[in-house]
């Protein structure tokens, strides 16, 4: 990406050499796509919200090549709070990650999955097991991800 700039500006010299005033403006449209483009694939922060009755919860996500971290809260009803961070990978439209959260003033880390599509992230559930004081999913290639649990993406605060 850092190399196509100068090459873009040595085509915009040749171009306003050559027609003027519309150099001006080609170079206008040309800056706010490398902008634009750029703003759009690299650390790009979305956010997600699920309510359900009285339970809710709150995703923030930050990807970075197929690397993702965030901060992600529940507050289930008649449940302990929890809230902490999440960092994990992307493979394709599924997100594996570890949620390190405070719940009864105790640290936990525990592995979370989910589902992209189009506007939402359906949360992914399955057998567990502890591993090195971590809850980790005994299977990823059986995870359900049956909607029970669906985040929508919501503009970030």
């Amino acid at each position: 990406m850092k190399n196509i700039i100068p090459i873009l500006g040595a085509a915009t010299l040749f171009m306003a050499s050559c027609q003027g005033g519309t150099a001006k403006k080609t170079q206008s449209k040309i800056d706010s796509t490398i902008v634009t483009n750029a703003a759009a694939t690299s650390n790009s922060v979305q956010c997600y919200q699920y309510i359900k009755n009285r339970d809710t919860a709150i995703l923030s996500l930050k990807t970075a090549d197929n690397k993702v971290t965030g901060t992600l809260g529940y507050n289930l009803y008649e449940k302990d709070k929890n809230a902490g961070t999440v960092a994990g990978i992307v493979k394709g439209d599924t997100i594996i990650a570890n949620y390190t959260f405070q719940s009864e003033g105790k640290t936990s880390i525990r592995e979370v999955a989910f589902l992209k599509k189009d506007d939402q992230l359906a949360e992914g559930f399955g057998d567990v097991q502890e591993v090195k004081g971590e809850t980790k999913f005994k299977d990823l290639s059986k995870l359900k991800f049956d909607g029970s649990m669906t985040f929508d993406k919501i503009d970030c605060k």
